[in-house]
């Protein structure tokens, strides 16, 4: 009788934690159900402590929730152990702090993090074609970044930039790079010139990543942009240079911050990549996953140069 007390309790403590998940992710009864695949009767029973639910099925309430499912079972009181102590304060531990815990516990077991590689840089400064060399040497992903926004919100950044503003690329950016690192395998991300100057991404994106400047001239950024056939920046502007030169100014000590900086000037793409993998060890450092499907890097190149205005966010 006594193990059906504590089962019957900690259903209701599990229905308790649930409910409370819910009622903070703004979501309904109905709406979390059918998000989890499950009647709304049985999550109403679950929430009342009366719901012996199975793991795939509370594995689905936690993913609909957006949680790990270890955030989703209720502690264990009585726990009093260390272990169980600390296991209390990781519950309420803020991200950039699990993060810092994270790289800690890492390096003190000696288990190397594997770790995705942005590059950083103004449009022009040789992102996308130093990413995917770096991609395929390491036999990982490429990511061309604001390629992965314009595909989430279904509209080209131009667009984004016309009906929503700039406060929405910036939260979106921060939104989907953030999802991005938690829920993917290692890749080059070659990110948007605007992404050091949100403060919070960039300061997550360095947390999580490599990161790597490749820093070219203003001639370098202004030659190469008119090699790929946009002259519409430069087209009527006869300030357009001396703009990109005090753009370059004023961005330069954050993109100091990056982990490693790369002059590109007379070094070629492959020279680049040879100096950022034996810089950073990365033969050691990042696993070899596996490659990514023919034509993708391709596809996700060709839409990242869809028409863009004036430093929208290179």
């Amino acid at each position: 009788m006594e193990h059906k007390f504590e089962a019957d309790g900690f259903l209701k403590d599990l229905g308790r934690r649930v409910r409370a998940l819910r009622n903070e992710s703004g979501r309904s009864i109905h709406d979390l159900a059918g998000q989890a695949g499950l009647s709304p009767r049985f999550l109403s029973e679950l929430e009342a402590g009366r719901g012996n639910i199975s793991v795939a099925r509370l594995l689905r309430i936690a993913a609909a929730l957006e949680r790990p499912l270890q955030s989703v079972i209720p502690a264990n009181k009585k726990d009093v152990s260390l272990r169980g102590r600390v296991w209390d304060l990781v519950e309420d531990c803020a991200g950039e702090n699990l993060d810092e815990l994270y790289k800690w516990l890492s390096e003190r077991l000696h288990q190397p993090i594997p770790r995705s590689i942005a590059l950083v840089g103004v449009r022009g400064a040789g992102k996308s074609t130093v990413g995917r060399l770096l991609a395929r040497r390491l036999g990982i992903r490429f990511v061309e970044f604001d390629a992965l926004l314009e595909r989430q919100s279904g509209l080209n950044l131009v667009q984004m930039f016309t009906i929503h503003g700039e406060g929405y690329y910036r939260q979106l950016q921060h939104d989907v790079m953030e999802k991005f690192l938690a829920a993917s395998a290692p890749a080059v991300i070659a990110s948007g010139g605007s992404l050091v100057t949100e403060r919070e991404t960039w300061s997550m994106v360095r947390r999580q990543c490599h990161t790597v400047w490749l820093k070219a001239r203003a001639a370098d950024h202004w030659n190469r942009v008119m090699a790929q056939g946009d002259i519409r920046p430069m087209r009527n502007n006869p300030t357009a240079m001396d703009e990109l030169k005090a753009m370059l100014r004023a961005r330069e000590p954050l993109y100091a911050q990056a982990e490693l900086t790369i002059e590109t000037w007379k070094r070629s793409p492959e020279k680049i990549v040879e100096l950022i993998m034996s810089s950073l060890e990365l033969k050691k450092k990042v696993p070899i996953a596996r490659a990514a499907k023919p034509g993708s890097a391709e596809k996700n190149a060709a839409t990242g140069k869809q028409s863009i205005k004036k430093d929208i966010s290179r």
